[in-house]
């Protein structure tokens, strides 16, 4: 597992935060990551950086809805599947730096 970020202002923390999460289940329109951490505190920073992050998706364009569950270390987004390629959510979790992940991640940052 990386390092964790001090803050979700940049691509590359973005990303580095990406790491953290695993799509567990998906179809085009929603998709649930899970957050994986080790030990209470990395977990604690984990859901906090959730936060933030969810925020921050729920800004984007083509984004329904954002619910973050911490007991369940669980956050489920529905999306509109035709202005955010379902591919996106794979490719970021996997640090697949897609064109489609970009254009994902600069908005993310300019929210």
């Amino acid at each position: 597992m990386c390092a964790q970020p001090s803050g979700l202002g940049s691509v590359e923390n973005l990303l580095r935060f990406a790491t953290n999460l695993r799509v567990a289940h998906h179809i085009p329109g929603r998709v649930r990551l899970k957050l994986a951490a080790e030990g209470a505190s990395g977990l604690a920073q984990v859901i906090s950086e959730a936060k933030r992050f969810g925020q921050s998706v729920n800004k984007v364009a083509g984004i329904r809805s954002v619910n973050l569950n911490p007991l369940a270390q669980s956050c489920t987004i529905e999306y509109d599947a035709k202005v955010i390629p379902p591919e996106v959510w794979q490719d970021l979790v996997c640090g697949t730096r897609s064109a489609a992940v970009d254009i994902f991640l600069q908005a993310l940052v300019e929210t």
